[in-house]
């Protein structure tokens, strides 16, 4: 018999293994000050393009307003208890049927994290007869999701229709044998690379099969359609995607999520999904902070519309200078560029040491071998004059880049700072 804890220091694990010389610098990174565009990292001022803040609303006035009032007249505690036990207020109904009519559901269902909640929509929509048909890039909590599920499954090649036909001709034959239905899942926009999942074609094979749609659309809730109600309204398809799921930790700037279905189906995940079941209820304060936020979305369009400005802007300038963006249709802004992992570590410290620049670098295996993605991530909060800088600034590195300047090592410990 073998010591667990032996194990467990013999293997760290795929991210575990660079921790010694990664952690606090690249892993578990400490920006600091308020949040947004420019804050604190390693002792320094940076320019901040890593936060998931799309709307600009983590820092608000009138959301701040709302929070601290949230706590100073129900506490952190309030309510106490799962929802179905004795954790249920009039404010957590009224906000998730107010996020359901606003994403053109007939009901919805407050949860308390986005990742913990796909896991479970996905095993309670499901059952061993079924079959489910995903997307191949889709997201760790859907992958997780589908690991606990006891249904079936077949994966279509990213946004490929054709793939999805053939994979839904194997799911609908097995489904006729096991005496089930199908589900097919996917993202509204993919929260790396930025693209929309194609949710025109995939509605569009409804025609020739019987399934139901789920999508998470965490990145496309708050900034894409015509009213912010997401990447369904913005193909124009609400009618055809039967359950929809977004989270909090996005436009809304808080903590939680939703479920958005017909209210028989709704009612079913209410009564079924054990991580809402046996968890506390969201806190009261982050209900009403979350209800504040939802007003500013349905009641100041300028938000969103200042947000694609920046997106329009950076986007643009990024290309003019040669950045290859891939194929984002989103304000995720991926930039790639050719190299590997020592290149790609050496540019991040440049970025964040020399030209003060913050944002996320994702590498091998997220990406194919070869390839470095720097992850940005602009918002609302951002101006015209920061998006002209880091334009400026990804032409300079790019330049460097071509030259082999960022072959040579650096000594990352010495620049992390207790």
């Amino acid at each position: 018999m073998k010591d667990i804890f032996e194990r467990i220091k013999a293997t760290p694990g795929p991210l575990g293994q660079y921790q010694a010389n990664a952690d606090g610098y690249f892993m578990f990174p400490k920006l600091e000050g308020p949040i947004g565009p420019e804050m604190r990292f390693n002792g320094k001022e940076v320019l901040n393009w890593s936060l998931n803040n799309y709307l600009g609303l983590a820092n608000l006035p009138e959301v701040r307003e709302a929070d601290a009032q949230g706590a100073k007249d129900f506490g952190m505690a309030a309510p106490m208890g799962a929802r179905m036990m004795s954790g249920d207020s009039i404010y957590h109904k009224k906000l998730e049927q107010d996020l359901a009519t606003f994403v053109g559901k007939p009901a919805g269902y407050l949860v308390n994290f986005g990742y913990q909640a796909m896991v479970s929509i996905i095993d309670v929509l499901t059952s061993r007869r079924d079959v489910i048909v995903y997307d191949s890039e889709s997201h760790a909590c859907i992958i997780d999701g589908l690991r606990l599920s006891f249904a079936k499954r077949y994966v279509f090649q990213h946004n490929d229709m054709d793939s999805l036909r053939k994979q839904l001709e194997q799911a609908t034959k097995l489904a006729d044998e096991q005496g089930g239905g199908v589900l097919v899942i996917t993202e509204g926009v993919f929260g790396m690379a930025g693209d929309l999942g194609n949710l025109a074609g995939i509605t569009a094979l409804k025609k020739d099969f019987k399934f139901r749609l789920l999508i998470d659309d965490a990145h496309g809730f708050g900034t894409m359609g015509k009213t912010g109600a997401g990447t369904a309204e913005h193909f124009n398809c609400i009618d055809e995607v039967d359950v929809y799921f977004a989270t909090f930790a996005k436009s809304m700037a808080g903590i939680g999520a939703f479920v958005a279905s017909e209210k028989f189906v709704v009612d079913h995940l209410r009564c079924n999904m054990r991580s809402q079941i046996f968890a506390k209820s969201l806190p009261m304060p982050m209900v009403i902070g979350a209800m504040k936020r939802l007003e500013i979305i349905k009641t100041r369009p300028e938000i969103r519309e200042k947000l694609w400005t920046i997106v329009r802007a950076l986007q643009s300038g990024l290309k003019a200078d040669g950045c290859d963006l891939g194929k984002t249709e989103s304000p995720v802004t991926p930039v790639y560029l050719k190299g590997g992992i020592e290149e790609g570590t050496n540019i991040v410290v440049d970025l964040r040491e020399n030209y003060g620049i913050f944002c996320s670098i994702v590498v091998y295996p997220v990406v194919p071998k070869g390839v470095i993605m720097l992850r940005i991530i602009p918002t609302a909060a951002h101006t015209l004059e920061q998006v002209e800088r880091t334009i400026n600034v990804f032409k300079e590195v790019r330049k460097k880049l071509e030259t082999g300047f960022y072959n040579k090592p650096i000594p990352m410990m010495n620049l992390i700072k207790e």
